[in-house]
This record gives structure tokens, sequence and C-alpha cells, in this order.
């Protein structure tokens, strides 16, 4: 049995949408067990007429949460019975094999941090998300947010992790990896993607040089790393604009009875672009780099999407022991892999 701690009191939507995506998971996976933070009677109304195993789903209550706007640091500290931290601690005492939020980013990084601890040889963690893509496979973005500046060295942390995870979650041996920069040339970008490039053409198989934004959801790489703040816009823009095509379908389709015809004739080709441009298709984005599995989902997640984190992020990722498998890739890496000496 996988038992993940889920903080029910994170997000844009706690915790109803919350609530409904994880009772959703649960009636798709059968070895799942959910243990519920938060606040116990708004978590029980959200459960009234939802029909779930209630031998596998459990409610810890507790009154406290982590807003958006708290200090991450300090939240983490002095909100010793936050939703998001005693998730977290489940995970530090072997109670989960996981926890999921989709609450304060700053709090679940540094919590991972505190709680967890890095793992040898990253010297700061980072957020991957995989991403719907034209090229026929998902693409693997990493950091997506957790750190808002990152040295040349910890890219290529990044690159590592992201690769190690492609293999591990995806079957993907040989992944491809780009840097995100303005150019396709290795002269471009600031001066710290131009150092990032030569590193990752000295140390990481698989590199195939810089990829333009233009070009990311078309195959042309596996995986796209960058710094958590370009990453975390690129996310942002991606998910506004793929929310806003699909929306403009939905209101024009309806207008008129000639587009409701022409819709119902071409309704494989609009599944087929749902499918491809639905953010919410993988749903959370897993913290690599530290000792546990924290998944990180978007503060404005519905439903389908805490589902989907928990069915294709965090049973796959428990199941298939993925941290261990990086702890051990990463001490095969060296000394490519270090920790700047500001840090150490």
């Amino acid at each position: 049995m996988i038992k993940v701690a889920l903080d029910a009191m994170g997000g844009d939507n706690a915790p109803g949408e919350i609530v409904r995506g994880a009772v959703s998971a649960l009636s798709l996976i059968d070895d799942l067990h959910l243990v519920m933070v938060g606040r116990g009677d708004a978590i029980e109304a959200e459960l009234k007429g939802l029909s779930y195993p209630a031998n596998r789903l459990d409610i810890v209550h507790t009154d406290e949460s982590i807003k958006s706007d708290d200090d991450p640091g300090l939240s983490i500290r002095r909100k010793k019975k936050a939703s998001m931290v005693m998730a977290m601690q489940m995970v530090r005492k072997g109670e989960a094999a996981a926890a999921l939020s989709a609450g304060n980013t700053g709090a679940l990084m540094a919590g991972g941090i505190l709680f967890l601890g890095r793992l040898n040889g990253i010297n700061r963690p980072a957020l991957l998300t995989p991403m719907p893509s034209f090229g026929g496979k998902p693409v693997l973005f990493i950091d997506v947010g957790a750190n808002m500046d990152a040295s040349p060295e910890q890219l290529l942390q990044y690159a590592h992790m992201g690769r190690i995870y492609a293999q591990q979650m995806l079957g993907n041996e040989n992944p491809s990896i780009a840097l995100l920069n303005v150019g396709e040339e290795p002269n471009k970008g600031n001066s710290q993607i131009r150092k990032a490039y030569s590193l990752f053409s000295e140390h990481l198989p698989g590199f195939c040089g810089n990829v333009e934004g233009t070009r990311v959801f078309f195959g042309t790489a596996d995986i796209v790393v960058c710094d958590g703040f370009v990453g975390n816009i690129l996310l942002k823009v991606s998910e506004g604009l793929s929310r806003a095509i699909l929306g403009y379908f939905r209101q024009e389709i309806g207008s008129s009875f000639r587009y409701k015809v022409g819709a119902k004739m071409l309704q494989p080709v609009f599944y087929g672009l749902r499918e491809k441009i639905d953010d919410s298709g993988y749903g959370g984005a897993p913290l690599l780099g530290v000792n546990g599995l924290l998944i990180k989902c978007h503060g404005s997640s519905k439903a389908r999407s805490i589902e989907q984190a928990l069915l294709k992020q965090a049973c796959p990722f428990v199941r298939k022991n993925v941290t261990a498998k990086l702890q051990e890739a990463l001490q095969q890496i060296a000394p490519a892999v270090e920790a700047d000496q500001d840090e150490r």
C-alpha cells in the first residue's frame, strides 16, 4: 500500500477540489492510501455525498495552515501544526511515502530542505514538470519555480536529475537535453547560460545544445533546463495560453448551431488538441533533490490535477523507488555534479 499525505488546505480551491481529486484517485488506484491533513470539519463536509473506500482514507485534523502570502522560511518554523508541515513531517518519520500540496511553493521548498535534507551532490532541489507537446511525448521542464536564480553548476545538477527522472519514470534511456535560451548558438544568452553550455557540453550525456522558446513543444529536446524564474514564467504563460485556447473553442462552438454541427464532425480533432495542450494531464511537479518525495501542484489546481498528480507522479515514483535511484546515480556522477564553493 502506498500512503500519501495530502495537504488538504493548500491552494486556491482547498479543500473542495483537493478532496474531490483525492477521492477520484482512490477509485483509480487500488493500492493508494491517503491521509488528508487539515480542518477535519471542512474535509468531512466535502466528503459528504462522495463514494470512496473509507478504509483507505484517513483525516488528521489541524486548524493551522500556511497561506500563499506567508513568509516561506518563517511559516515553516513557526507554524509547526500547519497542514503542509504535518504532511512533510509524515514523510520524514516514514509514516507516508510522499506528501502532496498545492500550497505555498517557497514553504514546500524550505520544508523539503529542512525536514528531508538534500541528496548528496545536490546543492539546491528543483521542481520538474512534464508538459504535453506536439512531439508525440511529454517534455520535461526543470526548474519551474523552486529557485529563482541558479548557477551554471546548479543547472548541470538539474539536468542530471531530469535525465534520471526520464530514465526511471518514462523509460527513456537516452533523453536529449537542452538549455532554454534566446538563441541556438553557443555564444547566445547571458554569462550564466554560456558557462552552463560549456559545462553541459563537457559533462552531460545527451546534451543537444540551446533551444528557443518557440521550439520547446515540438520535440526538439526531451528535457529543457532553466532557472526557476524563467521556468515558472514559461510554465504559467503556456498554461494560460492553453486554457485560453480551450476556453475560446468552447465559447465559440456554443454560440452557433452551425459551429456545433461542425464541431461534432471534428470532435476527434478537438479531443486530440485538448490532450496535447491540457496542462492538468500530469497534475504536479516533484521536488527533485530532497531525500524523499514532495509533489507541488499548481495553486489553482482543480480536482483532475490532484487526481493526475497522484496517478502519474506520486504512485509511480514510489513504486519505482526513484529517490533511491536518483541518489545512486548522482553518486556515480563525479566530479561534474558539485555544489558551489560558496554554499558548501
